[in-house]
């Protein structure tokens, strides 16, 4: 019988991504409710001693998967070593984080698991003995309510939409072996090109501020750079601003660019096609600053501010410096 409420843990470099405390605390709910135990799946290279940080978030047992092979994250190595773990232990419910490596390992696991999942979850609950997941449809215009019948019964959570809290458990190391050798492998990295320039990811950032087509160029975007900075935030761009090539393609909200759900969302001359809607709509609070009183965006936004965004921006950052 299926058992036991399971997470992928996502490290990256050795530390652990703070998605992995969210998916933790909501395992840890679950499976109160359910009388069951949180195993979590760590696989990378040198990761042992990461387990009792999990174990702050509620986890019983951490099952380890630690080789070199695992050094740098690969769809067949780390999909081989979960689905293996998972199989095993008859895993009832299995969690992952809708991040950007959640959303490649989990369609890996889907498959050799021969289960289904319900994807970017933006809540999650036990209803009848079984997963209920809930998740944004047709680019946020509604949600969906959606049980998955097979086991493990897999879902994905959308970063920074659960909180994190801390239930301490044991964390008991369990290491087990994939049985992976490095010619079993199909694909290897080859090369590693890392953003050093020490900005805050924007899937994991609790404030964004971002520009769209009013910014009207790449040279106006410092203003709002400036606000980033002061508030500790993240900069974010429309779809309309990176095809212009004013932003790169990584800082895009959207539907085709990341989804994020910060704590303050500051959108800055963004009309608000529904394509930016989807990807930022979780957001717990919306700031809009818009000339135009009749912009999409302000139907979303908890606060409006119909003026011009270049008088605007500058009278905020001036308010903020005073206050911070």
């Amino acid at each position: 019988m299926a058992k036991g409420v399971w997470i992928v843990a996502e490290q990256r470099d050795g530390a652990l991504r703070k998605i992995s405390f969210e998916i933790a605390s909501v395992a840890r709910k679950l499976a109160d409710e359910l009388g069951d135990d949180v195993n979590a799946v760590l696989v990378g290279s040198g990761v042992e001693g990461l387990a009792p940080e999990l174990a702050k978030y509620g986890v019983d047992k951490v099952y380890i998967a630690d080789d070199p092979i695992y050094a740098n994250y690969t769809t067949d190595a780390y999909s081989a070593a979960v689905a293996k773990v998972v199989k095993e232990n008859d895993a009832s419910i299995l969690l992952l984080g809708s991040s950007v490596q959640g959303k490649d390992l989990s369609a890996s696991l889907v498959g050799k698991l021969a289960t289904g999942m319900a994807s970017d979850c933006t809540d999650i609950k036990i209803a009848d003995g079984k997963l209920l997941a809930i998740r944004p449809m047709y680019a946020g215009k509604c949600f969906g309510e959606i049980v998955v019948e097979s086991y493990p019964q897999m879902a994905s959570l959308r970063p920074n939409v659960f909180p994190a809290v801390e239930n301490a458990k044991a964390g008991e190391v369990v290491k087990f072996d994939a049985g992976i050798a490095a010619g079993d492998l199909k694909t290897k990295v080859l090369e590693t090109q890392k953003d050093t320039s020490g900005k805050v990811d924007l899937t994991e950032a609790d404030i964004i501020v971002s520009g769209g087509r009013g910014m009207k160029g790449p040279d106006e975007y410092k203003i709002i750079e400036e606000l980033a900075d002061l508030l500790g935030a993240a900069v974010g761009a429309s779809r309309a601003a990176v095809d212009a090539g004013w932003r790169p393609q990584t800082d895009q909200v959207g539907q085709t660019g990341k989804v994020v759900s910060p704590n303050l969302y500051i959108a800055c001359g963004i009309s608000g096609a529904i394509q930016h809607l989807a990807g930022m709509s979780s957001s717990k609070y919306i700031v809009a600053i818009n000339k135009d009183a009749e912009a999409p965006i302000f139907a979303k936004a908890d606060y409006g501010i119909v003026d011009d965004l270049f008088k605007v921006i500058p009278e905020v950052t001036a308010a903020a410096k005073k206050i911070l």
